[in-house]
């Protein structure tokens, strides 16, 4: 049932980035991450939906990379350290279905909120 409705969260979202309410900040991480997918009509999917609403937003990575390797040494995963770096660069808000991932940014006082995608499409009331 949870992933469920993480999924109907995740369409709300999607769907409210469609429609331009949000913006949705497309990260070089991400393009790391989705290159390493081995099924390539997954990854063709990933790669087409960030491209056609992924936002580039300028920022010094100099700066990202050395937050994520702070991060690192708080013991976040080295792809997670540079997606939290990159969102608090860059963005409002982080959202994850990792829960470990969300956990660890609540202990850690991350700079940005971060949360799932079940709570952010409550918190904004999406339908």
């Amino acid at each position: 049932m949870k992933i469920r409705i993480e999924t109907d969260a995740y369409y709300l979202i999607l769907e409210a980035i469609q429609n331009k309410k949000y913006k949705m900040i497309a990260s070089p991480v991400h393009f790391e991450e989705i290159n390493a997918i081995r099924d390539p009509h997954e990854r063709y999917e990933l790669v087409a939906l960030l491209t056609k609403y992924g936002t580039d937003v300028p920022c010094d990575l100099g700066k990202i990379r050395a937050r994520a390797e702070y991060l690192c040494s708080k013991r976040f995963g080295v792809a997670d350290a540079a997606h939290v770096a990159f969102a608090e660069a860059t963005a409002d808000l982080f959202i994850s279905c990792d829960e470990k991932l969300l956990k660890k940014c609540l202990k850690t006082r991350i700079n940005v909120e971060a949360m799932n995608p079940v709570k952010f499409a409550v918190m904004e009331d999406l339908k």
